[in-house]
């Protein structure tokens, strides 16, 4: 579900004319429905009622601030893989109560930040990050809550860039290894160990992968208690997939929450998630126009203005993307089979091939739709080009969220060195 429509022949966003946004900020441009944000956020919450669950926003998924203070203003914390999206989630509102700090290769520095931000949760990876933690945690004077991310060595099922929670992934630790990193924290008195996570992939359309792990970190979790350990979260990560063509259907949020109980049984403990794609994808899409149809040895090119470095997800994991013109009546005329793709010297500058779509002139515009997801957060200046603007909407008003980053912003960070200029 999602409000991006066709009305009076044009495509919407909410109740602003998408036409009119890519004429007012230009293309490409990223555009954020609100509403869907917030409906999406409150459907997995009240999927799970009465029972309350921490929903920590997974912001590799998105980060603009904007994004981050609306699902903050309904009760949201964030789950950062990064001191600087920690830095993004308290500029956006959220509290360091709420945020998790995740990742494989937490610096020294980042854990002091995180330390100083009272950030909720870190969840620990490994021994040696453990080892830094507690003696980051000593020279500060402080304790720091902490859960044990478990890799319950249970594939996802998706694609193999995405899957975490195999033995082979860098993700987590061993449960035997996780059992007793738990108790040393235990003994320790700058470390609190509060609970378990996991998170074994992205865009999982079948509950099966996430039953089968579930159920192994509440047996673990009951292991713990029955030693004697003090545990009141299970963290069970994010990954509950979104609608993509060409895909299964994904399970929804009661179908997950359902799973979820099951799994879990008559295990007393806080429920804390990680949702990032469900909550975003379908909220955004991103607008770019046709710069030139090309007829190619047997096929034709459609070339627009957007590229693999403001959307990588089609060249990084052969993702497919809705694309939808931005004039409906479009779809009334001939329809043609495109390869679609961006300028950027690369052959994975590709974001389809054999595409049926309306056929196209120069300065039609398409919207990439399920976009909202892994798009702009993923993107680059490669080729020198500009970082896409990214805007708002909230029913009819429209705003500015993200500038484009220009060229001469990017020129602005870089230095000659003096044996370059003094000649």
């Amino acid at each position: 579900m999602h409000f991006f429509a066709y009305k009076d022949g044009r495509l919407f966003c909410e109740d602003a004319a998408l036409e009119d946004i890519a004429d007012r900020f230009g293309t490409p441009v990223y555009v954020y429905s609100a509403t869907t944000l917030e409906r999406h956020y409150k459907v997995f919450e009240e999927a799970f009622a009465p029972r309350k669950v921490h929903i920590a926003f997974a912001m590799k998924a998105n980060s603009n601030v904007a994004v981050l203070r609306t699902l903050a203003r309904l009760g949201a914390g964030a789950d950062t893989v990064s001191a600087g999206e920690v830095r993004r989630a308290l500029a956006a509102g959220i509290p360091g109560a709420k945020i998790v700090l995740s990742g494989v290769g937490k610096t020294r520095d980042e854990l002091e930040f995180a330390l100083e931000n009272d950030v909720g949760q870190i969840n620990i990876e490994s021994e040696p990050e453990m080892d830094l933690l507690e003696q980051v945690a000593i020279d500060t004077g402080r304790k720091q809550a902490i859960a044990i991310r478990v890799n319950p060595d249970v594939g996802a099922g998706g694609h193999a860039k995405i899957t975490t929670g195999k033995s082979e992934n860098k993700f987590g630790v061993s449960f035997e290894t996780a059992a007793r990193l738990y108790a040393r924290a235990h003994k320790s008195a700058h470390l609190e160990p509060i609970g378990v996570a996991c998170h074994i992939g992205s865009q999982i359309t079948d509950l099966a992968p996430m039953d089968a792990a579930f159920r192994r970190m509440t047996a673990f979790a009951k292991e713990l208690r029955a030693g004697g350990l003090p545990l009141r979260v299970l963290d069970l990560g994010g990954g509950l997939g979104v609608p993509y063509e060409g895909q299964a259907e994904p399970p929804s949020p009661k179908a997950y929450a359902d799973m979820v109980q099951a799994a879990i049984g008559d295990l007393d403990v806080e429920l804390a998630f990680e949702p990032g794609r469900l909550i975003a994808g379908n909220a955004g899409v991103l607008l770019s126009r046709t710069i030139y149809v090309k007829q190619g040895d047997g096929r034709k090119f459609l070339i627009l203005d957007a590229a693999m470095n403001d959307l990588l997800r089609p060249a990084l994991y052969d993702a497919y993307h809705d694309i939808w013109p931005v004039n409906e009546a479009a779809w009334n005329a001939t329809v043609e089979t495109y390869d679609v793709v961006g300028p950027i010297c690369e052959t994975g500058d590709t974001f389809a091939t054999a595409r049926a779509l309306p056929e196209a002139k120069p300065g039609d515009l398409f919207a990439f739709m399920t976009a909202g997801a892994y798009g702009a957060t993923m993107s680059s200046t490669y080729n020198s080009r500009e970082l896409a603007p990214e805007v708002m909407v909230k029913g009819d008003q429209v705003a500015l969220t993200k500038r484009r980053m220009t060229v001469e912003d990017q020129l602005a960070l870089e230095f000659m060195p003096d044996w370059l200029t003094n000649s």
